[in-house]
């Protein structure tokens, strides 16, 4: 039996609207790739303000802080507590079995033949052992909690190793030198945590590596330039920070007047107010 005619042989009108359509869709589709490219360009270029991307890199602690008086106290007490709940140890009894041999050997009535396990061997014991340690111990040296450096000498990052210590750069804008988390000018084509990578990779005679913590920005900051700036079109500048940690790097002193290794506590001698309150939002206190 032969099939309908509907359906073999599709409407006509359904294949032009069908084609239509395709077509309608391609081009409103590439045409809107088109115009968000150059929507972008065009937003970019009519902003007054220029985009930079700035990274907050940070020294965490080499060493612990040194203890308290009173954590030294309460330390002593818990060590006290847990001497006197614990139970001996292997070594404490084999003290306590190498005493009560040396006393039966010291008897009247001793028969060598009761020390027949040790008959032929060299006896080692415990007091034996823990000379030996001692002897050990006297020739460890254990590591320095400083690197011999001034404390003062903000330039490198061997100083205050029981801090944490943010690296500040001295930026000129306009006619004022300001210390700045490292920034630099965003670039068509990049992320802005690209951006911050390259802030760090372009520090003069520093070699930086740092580990970044995610993609997106911990914080924000907006500030406006002088005016003899202003009148080139340029409003001011909105910084986007990222925040890192420093893995590795050479160790030697940066240029005192251009770069500075300080605490959280030293951030006020060297940030203008405004600044310094966005930064303390996102800076981590270890």
């Amino acid at each position: 039996m032969a099939a309908p005619f509907t359906r073999v042989y599709r409407p006509l009108w359904r294949i032009i609207t069908t084609t239509t359509l395709n077509k309608t869709v391609r081009n409103v589709s590439s045409t809107r790739q088109q115009w968000s490219a150059q929507n972008v360009k065009t937003a970019v270029s009519a902003t007054p303000w220029l985009l930079h991307g700035a990274v907050c890199l940070q020294r965490l602690p080499v060493v612990s802080h040194d203890r308290s008086p009173i954590e030294e106290e309460f330390m002593e007490l818990m060590h006290q507590m847990e001497l006197e709940r614990s139970l001996l140890s292997d070594h404490e009894l084999r003290l306590l079995e190498d005493a009560a041999r040396m006393s039966r050997k010291q008897e009247e009535d001793y028969d060598s033949d009761e020390e027949e396990d040790y008959r032929d061997k060299e006896i080692v014991t415990a007091q034996d052992l823990e000379d030996t340690w001692e002897q050990k111990l006297k020739q460890f040296q254990p590591g320095l909690r400083s690197q011999g450096v001034d404390e003062k000498d903000v330039s490198t990052s061997e100083r205050c190793l029981a801090d944490s210590l943010i690296l500040l750069v001295k930026k000129d804008v306009g006619s004022q030198k300001l210390w700045l988390l490292p920034q630099i000018q965003w670039q068509m084509g990049e992320t802005l945590r690209q951006t911050a990578e390259r802030a760090l990779a372009s520090l003069p005679g520093a070699d930086l590596k740092a580990t970044f913590f995610g993609n997106a920005p911990c914080g924000f900051y907006k500030y406006k330039y002088p005016k003899d700036i202003q009148k080139e079109g340029s409003v001011g500048a909105k910084v986007f920070f990222f925040k890192a940690v420093l893995s590795g790097h050479k160790h030697l002193p940066l240029e005192k007047n251009s770069f500075a290794w300080v605490k959280k506590d030293e951030l006020q001698d060297f940030l203008k107010p405004e600044y310094l309150k966005q930064v303390r939002r996102f800076i981590m206190a270890l």
